[in-house]
């Protein structure tokens, strides 16, 4: 698949099958993150990658959270928050670097960070894969961010659910560029 196809073609796939994904594929996928631009060349992301029982260990500590922060939550929110992971057999929790020099501006770690998860998806999407990209209040949450050995203060800006596809969702135009577009000439 070529490039602009994949760009033209990549969606969402909210629902894969529960299947095992084979490692190769898993380090393809993080193989093609990793060719993301970053500034300084610091290489600022940090992948987790979440298979079988961990999945289970990080819906428990999404639930946790949940309770802390919003300690009226009835059990069946607590019990749809711990099933979250299991959505995909795979799940990549994506984490920034903070910069430790001075002339590293962090936006610029977390758009290479983000521009890396693009291109996970990209991939994902190349190889047949579906995948979803989600954040949500545990992204925030420094009890999650500890469980995934991230620091409190580390940006946390992916959950990349990975998995074969159970369906291709219908295709969902995107709105066009132009009312976002300034040009400016001569």
């Amino acid at each position: 698949m070529d490039v602009m196809t994949a760009i033209y073609t990549r969606q969402s796939v909210p629902r894969v099958r529960p299947d095992p994904l084979p490692p190769e594929l898993i380090e393809q996928l993080l193989g093609a993150a990793v060719q993301a631009p970053n500034h300084h060349r610091n290489r600022p992301w940090r992948f987790v990658v979440l298979t079988g029982r961990a999945r289970e260990r990080l819906g428990e500590v999404m639930a946790q959270s949940l309770h802390r922060r919003a300690p009226e939550s009835p059990e069946t929110a607590l019990e749809v928050e711990r099933k979250r992971p299991l959505r995909a057999p795979v799940v990549i929790a994506v984490g920034i670097d903070r910069a430790d020099d001075p002339k590293i501006v962090e936006i610029e770690n977390v758009c290479a960070g983000a521009a890396a998860v693009e291109n996970l998806l990209l991939a994902a999407h190349a190889l047949g894969l579906g995948a979803m990209w989600r954040t949500g209040a545990p992204a925030t949450d420094p009890e999650v961010k500890a469980f995934l050995g991230f620091n409190a203060d580390q940006p946390l800006i992916a959950f990349v659910y990975v998995g074969y596809p159970e369906e291709i969702p219908q295709k969902v135009e995107r709105p066009s560029f132009v009312d976002r577009t300034t040009w400016m000439e001569d």
